[in-house]
């Protein structure tokens, strides 16, 4: 085993952009810290792969050198200019991130396989203040008067380990969120996701648009197409749990019926090819707010349930939570404080930035449950420029996305000409 003593009083389960935010945080402040991960790098985790601009505003509070990397390497991150919306009945609207561009402009967005983005991430946590194990799982966790006394597995070893802190970055099935959070699923803020990859699909957008295609059979959630380098694009569709439970649905049959028979999205499958297989995973949402600290632990990630319910970009919110907590653990070492009551900072701290723009995700979230709505604002929108401009400002300010909550809004809508 190849455990450090003097790296043992911070732990960081889980290294996905959570855990490696919250690595890369602790050493921009000199903290050591060991950061444990039960895979190997380079490793594949099922997503969207969609890199918001939130994510480089993170990567340059870092180090604006990360954040130029990911824009001067076009054949691992691909550009991403604004998204394409697709209502029920098939009418579409492209609205770009920003109200106009400029040749010199670099992307607000980016896609890119989290095979890659995990791997560029985990390797900016080399540092003399990490130390990291791979191929190392936590296996169980006890609380003791000192801290937490964690074991760790690493190549059908175990070994027990005291500590002041975890930070818990593992995901939505960590056990810190179980067994010290106290987090269960909740299927009515969980949803189902299913990716594939596929090169060949006809007509991707050249500004790298993302496309939200929100056919009548997966509503409340969407069918996705989001373009990678080199011709390829993640494939997939999202879905609220309780109505893949409600109605029995195969996520995967339900894709692939999409794929070869829908009338529009077929034809731009015509000739591509699978490159993988298809995989699902479960989206914890951020719709409701939980316990994400308690004595001597921090949730961070997926394992907090921090993912946007109406998008369900994780990633931002993810790295975000890292950042937070690396800060928290600064003062809290420095007051050799470790409680439920100190660390409670966190959660006050990290719900203050994202509790007002996830409740409205969430509102616009239900409003997708009524296809007549969404019908008419996507084809309003497409007449529109004036309110293609207002949409554009929902991505960054949170008080234009509030109009689309209020039902007033929609009544105004249905009467102007």
């Amino acid at each position: 085993m190849l455990f450090k003593e003097e790296f043992s009083d911070i732990i960081i389960s889980g290294a996905g952009p959570a855990g490696c935010s919250a690595s890369m945080f602790l050493s921009k402040l000199g903290i050591k810290h060991t950061l444990i991960e039960k895979a190997v790098f380079p490793r594949d985790k099922i997503c969207g792969d969609a890199l918001s601009g939130k994510v480089l505003t993170i990567l340059k509070a870092f180090d604006e050198k990360v954040a130029e990397e990911i824009s001067s390497s076009p054949s691992i991150f691909n550009p991403c200019k604004g998204i394409i919306f697709v209502s029920p009945k098939g009418s579409k609207l492209s609205i770009p991130f920003k109200h106009e561009y400029k040749s010199v402009d670099k992307a607000p967005g980016y896609v890119a396989k989290r095979l890659d983005f995990d791997n560029f991430l985990f390797r900016k946590t080399d540092s003399p203040f990490c130390h990291c194990i791979e191929s190392c799982e936590l296996k169980s966790i006890e609380e003791i008067s000192e801290g937490l006394k964690i074991t760790i597995e690493q190549d059908a070893v175990k070994t027990a380990v005291n500590t002041k802190l975890l930070i818990a970055a593992d995901g939505s099935r960590s056990l810190a969120a179980r067994q010290l959070g106290g987090i269960k699923i909740d299927n009515n803020h969980y949803s189902g996701g299913i990716r594939a990859y596929y090169s060949g699909i006809k007509d991707l957008n050249e500004e790298g648009y993302i496309e939200l295609i929100f056919l009548k059979n997966y509503q409340p959630g969407y069918f996705w197409i989001f373009p990678l380098p080199n011709g390829k694009a993640n494939v997939g569709a999202g879905m609220l749990t309780k109505d893949i439970s409600k109605r029995r649905v195969d996520l995967k049959k339900m894709l692939m019926d999409t794929i070869q028979n829908d009338p529009e999205i077929s034809k731009r499958f015509e000739g591509a090819v699978l490159e993988d297989k298809i995989q699902g995973w479960g989206l914890p949402l951020g719709s409701k707010k939980r316990k994400l600290s308690g004595d001597n632990f921090i949730l961070c990630g997926d394992a907090a349930s921090l993912i946007d319910p109406f998008t369900g970009e994780g990633i931002a919110p993810a790295m975000l939570s890292g950042k937070i907590a690396a800060n928290i653990v600064k003062k809290a070492i420095e007051n050799n404080n470790f409680s439920a009551a100190f660390l409670n900072q966190y959660d006050k701290k990290l719900y203050n930035k994202t509790w007002g723009e996830t409740r409205l995700s969430y509102m616009l979230q239900k409003l997708t449950q009524w296809p007549w709505l969404f019908n008419f604002v996507v084809s309003k929108a497409s007449r529109n420029k004036e309110l293609q401009k207002m949409i554009t400002s929902m991505f960054d300010d949170v008080d234009m996305r509030k109009k689309f909550t209020n039902p007033m809004f929609y009544l105004r809508l249905m009467f102007k000409r």
